[in-house]
């Protein structure tokens, strides 16, 4: 009987729009339907908390926060979510449908998997970690059941409904939450979870995926965790006689007990992952695998589960640490060889064209692959660092190429030319592309920030400072930000220019100081604020001698608190000769007067008829302060 006519959703119109057809997998939190969007008329997959988790208020809201966040994980692995919300007791997502099976399914049919499958699977899912990664997430529930292989060959890393954000990925509630067959030591012993638990669960997974078996297994889940904190996981060569070294090296590296020995994160686990694939022959890739162990199959281990442990609880015995990276010893030397002379003729003359053999397949051997180099896995990796280690491998970094990329950080390394693995001669130049970050870039806010964080936070955004001008504010302190164009948030392409507006502080008005002496100008100019400096030189000035004659600021200008005011100083009028002007009629007197630099002033006698000039207060050839008034006398007839 099938069972799915007995969940009340099915075939229920869930929040008005999603039509629930059948229910397709129950796992420890949620249930997951097969479902049409009324809408947009589409198929999708509808993931539905189970009640019991749907009545923490607190839990849902983390729920609901954090699938928005994944929402934004825009990546051809990772299942899209379209949609959340929620219906009285019923809180659902709505993802991206993907027609096929799971990667557990894969392993129940057919067991051990060969290494060329084992890897394809495993490259996608590291290309969707690394993107979840970088973007500062993990996903702390990686399992086969998680990893879906659609009909047309895709593979797709599904429920991220653990995600957490890298710095909050941290038990506090004295529980653990995920699959106990694929948890790492810290996340036990602990509670906290970082990039490298994915990576140590995908260490797992890639074991099982070779072997068909789990590297742990116990009668309770309570034993699967002991193991885990006290047991490396084993070589799959162990298991499966014939795997490659190359193998146990990356199953060695990923599921290292101590995080620290662990790869970063997916990326860098990716990188390595392709370098190992490089190194293997065809035949190595496609080595059949024996009957896969069926022991730990169908036990139920496998479905993600909250369990209540105190923080710290672990045992604290030493954590014992081996390392299967070494190298093998090599071969022990064989004794009692025989030299040349004591060989029969015969047996020489064999050996000397098998020497000449190996001399020739030597040579085919340089002529084919001798001179050629593998490309290093650099991706994710910054352009120095590439650079160097392109050439610790005997290649040269040519001339770097820039693209967009919402997966890498600006100015890491997101493709090369050749690719890694590839193999080329050693005077090949490798050509690197740069991410440039996302290709739109919002502009941060800015406001209140001191000018020189600002030019850096731009610079980070992976936008340019602009011009920067200068505006007086009340509220914004002397040399910060007030505001930026275009404005926060608005969108733009990397590299764009944005102008920023600094504060000049609060306005102060300048007060006239000239003709007071320097004391007493600059007194009022600090008591309004201001800073004063006094020029060197001095200059002549209708002003007293010792007076200020200028200031930079005239009166009833505006200065920013803090503004330096510049004082010259008088030395007093000039001196200058006054030209002898009796006997000149008055507009002559007047124009000899004026040029000089006088200020002239006429009096006449009484009637007033005459205008020829009879005398002068100041003697001509006499000298007389610049400016000052000399007073012409006209006598009437």
């Amino acid at each position: 009987m099938d069972t799915t006519l007995q969940d009340p959703l099915v075939g229920r119109l869930l929040d008005g729009r999603y039509r629930v057809d059948a229910r397709i997998a129950v796992g420890g939190m949620a249930t997951v339907y097969r479902a049409v969007d009324t809408r947009l008329d589409r198929v999708l997959a509808l993931k539905v908390m189970h009640p019991a988790l749907a009545a923490d208020a607190v839990f849902v809201e983390r729920f609901i926060r954090e699938a928005k966040s994944v929402a934004r994980l825009a990546h051809p692995n990772v299942v899209a979510v379209f949609d959340q919300g929620a219906e009285g007791a019923y809180v659902y997502l709505a993802m991206e449908y993907v027609s096929g099976c799971t990667l557990r399914d894969v392993l129940r049919e057919r067991g051990a998997l060969r290494p060329r499958a084992a890897l394809d699977i495993l490259e996608p899912v590291l290309a969707a970690l690394g993107a979840a990664h970088r973007a500062g997430f993990v996903h702390r529930d990686m399992k086969p059941e998680n990893v879906l292989i659609g009909d047309d060959g895709r593979v797709k890393v599904a429920d991220f409904g653990l995600v957490r954000s890298v710095g909050s990925a941290t038990a506090t509630t004295g529980a653990v939450l995920g699959t106990v067959s694929y948890l790492a030591p810290e996340q036990i012993e602990h509670g906290t979870a970082d990039t490298r638990a994915d990576v140590y669960a995908c260490g797992v997974v890639l074991y099982e995926m070779l072997t068909g078996g789990k590297p742990h297994s116990g009668e309770t889940p309570a034993q699967v965790l002991y193991q885990h904190l006290h047991t490396d996981v084993p070589a799959p060569s162990e298991a499966v006689p014939g795997l490659p070294a190359a193998l146990d090296g990356l199953v060695a590296a990923a599921s290292a007990r101590d995080p620290e020995r662990r790869p970063h994160d997916a990326v860098e686990l990716l990188g390595l992952v392709r370098e190992a694939r490089a190194g293997l022959t065809d035949a190595q890739l496609d080595t059949a695998p024996p009957a896969a162990r069926t022991e730990d199959r169908d036990t139920g281990e496998d479905r993600t589960s909250v369990i209540a442990r105190p923080v710290g609880s672990a045992d604290p015995q030493p954590v014992q640490h081996t390392s299967r990276l070494a190298t093998p010893p090599a071969p022990p030397a064989r004794t009692g060889r025989r030299g040349l002379r004591s060989l029969p003729r015969v047996p020489l003359l064999i050996v000397l064209g098998l020497l000449l053999a190996l001399g020739v397949g030597t040579g085919v051997w340089y002529i084919n692959a001798g001179q050629f180099t593998r490309v290093p896995a650099v991706l994710g990796q910054t352009e120095d660092a590439a650079r160097a280690r392109l050439a610790d491998a005997g290649l040269e970094a040519g001339t770097s190429k820039r693209a967009f990329s919402d997966v890498y950080e600006r100015g890491t390394v997101m493709a090369v030319d050749p690719a890694p693995g590839e193999r080329i001669r050693g005077n090949t130049a490798v050509t690197l592309t740069l991410s440039r970050g996302p290709e739109i870039v919002k502009v941060p806010n800015l406001k209140n920030k001191p000018l020189a964080e600002a030019r850096r936070v731009l610079t980070e955004q992976g936008l340019a400072p602009g011009v920067v001008t200068s505006a007086f504010s009340d509220s914004v302190p002397q040399g910060a930000v007030i505001g930026s164009d275009p404005e926060p948030g608005t969108e733009r392409a990397p590299d764009s220019a944005v102008a920023l507006v600094v504060s000049k502080g609060s306005p102060v008005d300048v007060p006239d100081v000239t003709g007071e002496t320097v004391a007493d100008a600059t007194a009022a100019l600090q008591d309004a604020g201001l800073k004063v400096t006094v020029a060197p030189e001095r200059v002549y000035s209708p002003e007293d001698a010792g007076a200020v004659a200028a200031q930079s600021l005239p009166e009833g200008s505006r200065a920013a608190k803090g503004d330096a005011v510049t004082l010259t100083v008088s030395k007093g009028p000039r001196r200058v000769e006054v030209p002898d002007v009796v006997g000149m009629t008055t507009g002559e007197a007047r124009q000899e007067l004026e040029d000089a630099g006088f200020e002239v002033k006429v009096q006449k006698s009484f009637p007033f008829l005459g205008d020829e000039v009879t005398g002068q207060s100041v003697e001509g050839g006499e000298s007389a302060p610049e400016g000052s008034v000399v007073t012409i006398t006209v006598k009437g007839i």
